[in-house]
């Protein structure tokens, strides 16, 4: 089963990365001009607060070493494209949740890489594993900038057929996403049950924490109701498939699900248990 992730897992980053691309034009970039406060706030958001809550939450709740790092990974992630779908089921703002998902997972090749060196650094101190900067970013790039791109490319280039296989693909990377985090899940299931206690409540908190935060904090800087929900879900919603993949290098020859990895899979758990459905609930809440 380790043998199975660790070969479906790099497949299905790309693939959702990919997914991802096909459903977004040239102009869905633009918006980033035309909309900058949105933009600005949405980033703040991600790139800074998300860590530093991140980072508040490990210290609060005493973890350490290994746990802690796969946190921060965690948060150092960019959004998941669940996020774009609740934001549509919502009747949010749509184009503000796609372009921030897609800027985010393109700009994550210099961020994962600065997060990851100050965890390692920080929380593991003389045990920390040696960080290779540049074989992380180029990693980060092959795995989410690289298949957006080429998405984008396809959708631009030939956009009546990328509009026809747009459904079917954004489908099967949901389902490989799903496959991939149960596989994680069920091959290394003693260690999830062994963790669940201490970590999946901090887990829980963390993602209250930011969603909550990032909404009030959307609000303070001026975003509209609309957009703090927003900007609140793309927020709150991490890929963890991505983050499983950062964690896989920090061993190298070593399994893909290791110690740095659980808070990803774990995050998987609590997302599908806790998260999503208090998201969903937001959701029809802001259809009525």
């Amino acid at each position: 089963m380790d043998i199975f992730v660790a070969a479906l897992l790099p497949m299905a980053v790309v693939f959702i990365m990919f997914s991802l691309g096909l459903g977004l034009t040239p102009a869905d970039f633009a918006r980033i001009a035309q909309r900058p406060r949105a933009f600005c706030i949405g980033a703040l958001n991600q790139i800074v607060m998300l860590p530093l809550i991140a980072f508040g939450i490990i210290l609060g709740f005493g973890f350490t070493g290994e746990t802690a790092v796969g946190l921060m990974i965690l948060a150092a992630c960019p959004g998941g494209a669940t996020s774009n779908v609740i934001t549509k089921l919502a009747n949010w703002d749509v184009a503000l949740s796609v372009t921030l998902t897609a800027a985010f997972s393109l700009t994550c090749v210099i961020t994962v890489p600065l997060v990851l060196t100050f965890a390692v650094t920080y929380f593991m101190r003389t045990e920390a594993p040696e960080i290779d900067i540049t074989s992380t970013a180029i990693t980060a790039f092959l795995l989410t900038a690289l298949p957006i791109t080429v998405g984008v490319a396809l959708r631009a280039f030939t956009p009546k057929a990328a509009a026809v296989i747009d459904p079917p693909v954004s489908m099967a990377a949901t389902l490989l996403f799903i496959a991939v985090i149960a596989g994680a899940i069920a091959s290394n299931w003693q260690i999830v049950r062994d963790n669940f206690a201490s970590l999946g409540l901090g887990l829980i908190a963390m993602v209250a924490v930011v969603s909550f935060v990032s909404f009030a904090l959307s609000r303070w800087l001026q975003a509209t109701d609309r957009e703090a929900k927003t900007i609140s879900v793309e927020t709150g919603v991490q890929n963890g498939a991505l983050a499983l993949a950062i964690a896989g290098l920090l061993v190298p020859d070593g399994p893909i699900f290791n110690a740095y990895a659980v808070p990803a899979a774990l995050y998987g758990v609590v997302w599908l248990g806790s998260a999503l459905p208090a998201f969903l609930l937001l959701a029809r809440a802001g259809n009525t």
